[in-house]
């Protein structure tokens, strides 16, 4: 049987792959001459002709080497087609000429787009039937088939608009099935010792539905059972590079991964381009010229869906440590099908065209961009400033700014410059170690304010991880500063907890907002407060830190108050400089919960300082003012809400209403530099009708004092702390002590005259008094006074204070006793005798 068959020429800027049959395969140097069915572009489409009866049943092949011919290598191929007796028509789809650049497009004329009966007449050849495929078949394999994570039917892309790889699959997890077989199978293979590329793609892809699941499961395969090869990398030892090679030792460098996946791929006739270029991984100098420099790294691209997709499975599978010179083992789902705006980041081709973008940019714009890790695309951050990884302080200070759209934690590190930039240094970090810089996190962005301590270059890196995470904090990003002058400025004090102002999950522990922004906050006079407005009860700690600041004194420093829905921090500085205040809560009732740091914020003090003897007392409560502790206890309607009350006078009355008739009980207390001859117990003097309470406080000398207020809850317990009051006294005079009161002294009893507890000698002194139920009430000195009831039933009587009397007692009887008991006793002023 004889037949014409035409022969056209076509010169492709990329490579072309056809398929063959296992019997078929005819690779030459030069023009090749092929019998096979499919003809494939490179929008994986495929070329066929209309002319007469005349049906394709010849292939393209391209040129075939140990590596894949560079890419744009324009190899002359001639297809040979044979006229069949079928009379089947196959179309030729005008896509398939779409993405040829210009040049292709002029060495294509119209003329020679389908195959011409001039032609058809040049070339006879015999083909073999088991080269040609049935009309069944064709269809079979231009039917459009569903693809994992799709929809079994994927709208048309328009025409210049590039698909995404969220269009091919909509997250790694649709791969479980095929990912779990590859690695299942493989390690079952490299259990056997099979090194065969056939026999490993055969199994790995068993089960694969579709292109996209083999590649997948190829692309897994790669990354789990190769290493990279640290040794041959640092030429200890040769490097391994052929498929059969790597498979077997099982380690390999870049080439070796790419060329494998190539192998692979072809088996399953997906088409794959071996990609060479620079990138920005072990070897990479930040900030060095890469012109007239040769690439150092290989990678892939793939034609799926009729458009080109980079992967790297060298970067999926891990990184190097090359600290320890050592492989590590990282699975990074990053690499596979990269969208190329973002591979571009770290990955940039020889040849402009495998850059996959509609505006390419140059290899100088390549050196100057900020390095950005995998886990910066992942995390959809996002780059505000800086443009470029260098940066040059401005008075001694660089900004970087990152956006994000899911609420993140972030920290840094800033080191010493070095030229490498993977140098062995950590990718992740559980806290921040450094104090030159202030990091703030808003609500969508975070800002960073380098400070560098000294001349010099310093390396920056930006460690985060998603809000809710636990795990430690990844490198996402990498900058280099250069200071030519430092900011002369007081130091500031490390912080551990990552970032200043509230933390991102300040929200979800209950605060909602802060009084202080992330800005340092200046301190005037000495003194700061800040409040936190918060969603539900919580409890506070809070801790303050100053380079030159003992602990002990900083405690001395800090009075919180607890209320339903504020926390206060009334905070003093001691000393000028910088300040850190941490502050840490819990929820109020859940006591078994760990207290977690919600907010840092950054104090300077350049002016006037508290002085020492100013500080809070050294016992001071953690709970101080009225709040929630007091409302739980049924205290309410204080006369005074906050936590810090000051008086000129030396005097004042705090008042309370006891609506559960709880016991109480008052302490007065100071720090004490000397012993004082009326002990302060003496300072303080309740009275107790129906369910107000009255405090009253008349304070010896100026200072600062702690009034503690403490209940029985339950009734016969034990007295439980309600919140401490902090009394700063400006008055010099000093307040008068209050009588000396005894357990007979009971609600309702009020002491109107005299409200003072030491008296003057040989003086006549008002008595009136308040005590409900008494049958007497008389005052006890060298006689017995009565005091007379009037019609306000107010006790009242006027006595003598006699000379060399020491005290007089005011005593009541009650009910049929005849026995007074002692309420109070009153101290009398003693005479100095003349000599």
């Amino acid at each position: 049987m004889s037949a014409n068959v035409a022969i056209q020429k076509f010169s492709f800027p990329f490579s072309c792959a056809a398929r063959l049959s296992q019997q078929d395969e005819v690779t030459q140097k030069g023009s090749v001459q092929v019998k096979a069915l499919e003809l494939l572009n490179l929008q994986g489409n495929r070329i066929l002709s209309e002319a007469g009866s005349v049906a394709v049943i010849g292939a393209l092949v391209h040129k075939e080497s140990p590596k894949a011919a560079p890419v744009g290598d324009k190899a002359p191929v001639q297809v040979l087609v044979c006229a069949g007796a079928s009379q089947s028509a196959l179309v030729c789809r005008q896509s398939v000429f779409q993405n040829l650049t210009v040049e292709s497009e002029d060495q294509r004329p119209a003329a020679k787009r389908q195959l011409s009966s001039e032609s058809a007449a040049r070339t006879i050849t015999v083909v073999k039937k088991s080269a040609v495929r049935t009309e069944a078949e064709y269809n079979r394999h231009l039917k459009p088939k569903a693809h994992l994570g799709q929809r079994a039917s994927p709208r048309p892309v328009a025409a210049g608009k590039r698909r995404r790889r969220k269009d091919l699959f909509t997250n790694s997890e649709v791969f479980h099935r095929v990912d779990s077989h590859a690695i299942r199978a493989g390690a079952e293979l490299k259990e056997k010792c099979v090194y065969d590329v056939k026999t490993i793609v055969k199994s790995i892809t068993q089960g694969a539905r579709n292109e996209l699941e083999r590649l997948r499961a190829i692309w897994v395969w790669l990354c789990h059972n190769i290493e990279y090869d640290v040794s041959g990398y640092l030429g200890r030892s040769e490097k391994l590079s052929s498929p059969e090679e790597v498979i077997a030792a099982g380690r390999g460098v870049c080439c070796g991964y790419s060329s494998l996946c190539l192998e692979m791929c072809r088996e399953v006739g997906i088409v794959c381009q071996e990609v060479p270029g620079h990138s920005k991984g072990i070897g990479y100098l930040q900030g060095q010229s890469l012109e007239n420099v040769k690439s150092d790294h290989l990678w892939n691209s793939v034609l799926l869906e009729g458009q080109w997709f980079p992967l790297d499975a060298c970067w999926g599978a891990g990184r190097v440590d090359m600290e320890h010179e050592s492989f590590v083992k990282r699975f990074d789902d990053f690499y596979f099908l990269t969208e190329p705006e973002e591979f571009v980041e770290s990955h940039f081709p020889d040849e402009e065209k495998w850059q996959l973008l509609d505006t390419p940019i140059s290899l100088e714009e390549f050196g100057r961009r900020v390095f950005k890790t995998s886990a910066f695309f992942t995390m959809g951050l996002r780059l505000i400033q800086p443009h470029y990884f260098h940066i040059v302080t401005d008075d001694g200070e660089a900004n970087v700014s990152l956006g994000f759209s899911r609420p993140a934690t972030f920290t840094y590190e800033m080191t010493q410059h070095q030229d490498l930039l993977h140098c062995g240094a950590r990718e992740q970090k559980d806290s921040s170690n450094s104090s030159f810089g202030l990091l703030t996190v808003s609500h969508r962005s975070m800002k960073l304010t380098l400070l560098p301590p000294a001349s010099g270059a310093y390396d920056v890196k930006v460690f985060a991880r998603p809000e809710t995470a636990t795990t430690p904090l990844i490198w996402v990003c990498s900058f280099t500063v250069q200071c030519p002058i430092p900011r002369a400025m007081e130091e500031i004090p490390e912080n551990p907890f990552l970032s200043w102002g509230l933390q991102p999950v300040a929200g979800s522990l209950g605060v909602a907002g802060s009084s202080q922004d992330s800005k340092a906050a200046e301190v005037e006079e000495g003194v700061f407060e800040l409040a936190l407005k918060t969603s539900r009860p919580l409890m506070v700690l809070c801790e303050l830190v100053h380079p030159g600041l003992e602990a002990a004194v900083a405690k001395r420093c800090l009075a919180t108050q607890i209320q339903q829905d504020v926390l206060t921090c009334h905070v003093l500085c001691p000393m000028r400089g910088f300040y850190r205040l941490s502050v840490f809560v819990r929820d109020y009732e859940k006591t078994e919960v760990k207290f977690q740091n919600a907010a840092n914020f950054l104090l300077h003090c350049k002016g006037k300082v508290v002085s020492p003897n100013e500080l809070y007392p050294p016992n001071l409560g953690s709970v101080c003012g009225p709040g929630t502790r007091t409302v739980e206890a049924g205290l309410s309607k204080f006369s005074h809400t906050t936590a810090v009350v000051s008086t000129q006078q030396g005097k004042c009355n705090l008042t309370f209403h006891n609506q559960r008739d709880l016991e109480l009980h008052t302490v007065l207390s100071r720090e004490e530099t000397q012993t004082a001859a009326i002990p302060l117990s003496r300072h303080l003097f309740c009275t107790y009708t129906d369910s107000k309470v009255t405090v009253s406080v008349s304070l010896p000398d100026a200072g600062v004092y702690r009034l503690g207020l403490y209940a029985k809850i339950p009734p016969g317990g034990d007295f439980s702390p309600m919140c401490d009051f902090v009394l700063r006294n400006s008055c010099d005079q000093p307040g008068p002590p209050f009588p000396c009161v005894y357990a007979a002294w009971r609600k309702g009893y009020v002491l109107f005259e005299p409200r003072v507890g030491l008296l003057e000698p040989l003086s006549w002194v008002r008595f009136r008094v308040r005590v409900p139920g008494a049958q007497r009430v008389s005052v006890v000195g060298e006689t017995r006074t009565d005091l007379k009831m009037n019609k306000s039933r107010v006790w009242e009587g006027e006595v003598l204070s006699g000379n060399g009397l020491q005290q007089l007692k005011l005593a009541a009887t009650s009910g049929e006793s005849s026995d007074m008991a002692v309420l109070m006793t009153f101290d009398i002023k003693q005479l100095e005798r003349e000599a």
